[in-house]
């Protein structure tokens, strides 16, 4: 998903326009998350570029009783958004799997629903962080067709091994490609370990970043999907009455 100059879609980590700043959801939330939106939309239109991955904190009000003494509370989830070329955001993903560690049970809500999308005809989906722990999230979204999973991330430093790992397990064993943007530098007394991979259907490893700020790129073949699947057919031998 790269012509010769510029590249189709560009992967940010998670909670890109905040940081790990939980505490503070209710200051620097946005509502629905469309500020955020707005913004990557304005720098679709104006490079013809798409964004996928990374998320945002989004405030979703919650309904009170009519007369009701307190003002509505909101309440927060980390939102993963897809931005098309036009700048509409077509596709959003609220993140499943709350790390409790970290305190995210806190703080947020979980999401309730998988997300698919279509950008450059493929079939892609999201998902953040603490979801690539969960093999059944990763493989239901490869059964319903996704081709390519993006991740965006804040992991740190101290696990940054497993991430690597289970980036690469997540690909081989659904045999798609995995596009994947973890956050580095450190805040709250927490180092984060940076990188990002881009990763094919048979585990390759097609790009690599350091534990500091980078760029990398990769193309995304969705025939090497096809002809990966056709070769091993793991989809087609799965017996999930016995799972």
């Amino acid at each position: 998903m790269r012509s010769a100059t510029a590249p189709d879609v560009l992967v940010l980590p998670e909670l890109w326009s905040t940081g790990y700043a939980l505490e503070q959801a209710d200051r620097l939330a946005s509502p629905f998350g469309n500020s955020d939106a707005a913004f990557l939309g304005s720098l679709s239109r104006e490079f013809g570029v798409a964004f996928a991955g990374g998320s945002v904190l989004a405030s979703v009000p919650a309904s009170v009783p009519v007369g009701a003494a307190e003002p509505p509370r909101s309440y927060y989830f980390n939102r993963s958004q897809v931005i098309a070329k036009d700048g509409s955001c077509i596709a959003a993903y609220d993140k499943i799997h709350l790390f409790r560690p970290m305190g995210e049970d806190r703080f947020l809500c979980r999401g309730g629903s998988p997300v698919w999308f279509s950008l450059g005809g493929i079939r892609c989906s999201s998902v953040v962080c603490y979801d690539i722990r969960f093999c059944e999230l990763t493989r239901r979204l490869a059964a319903g067709g996704a081709e390519l999973l993006f991740v965006a991330a804040e992991w740190p430093s101290a696990r940054i091994s497993q991430w690597e790992i289970l980036l690469r397990a997540r690909a081989v064993e659904n045999q798609m490609y995995v596009a994947a943007c973890n956050r580095c530098g450190a805040s709250g007394g927490e180092t984060f370990g940076g990188s990002s991979m881009i990763i094919a259907p048979d585990g390759t490893v097609l790009a690599h970043a350091g534990d500091g700020e980078a760029v990398i790129m990769a193309d995304i073949d969705p025939a090497f999907v096809r002809s990966t699947r056709d070769a091993l057919p793991v989809f087609s031998d799965r017996v999930p009455d016995l799972y």
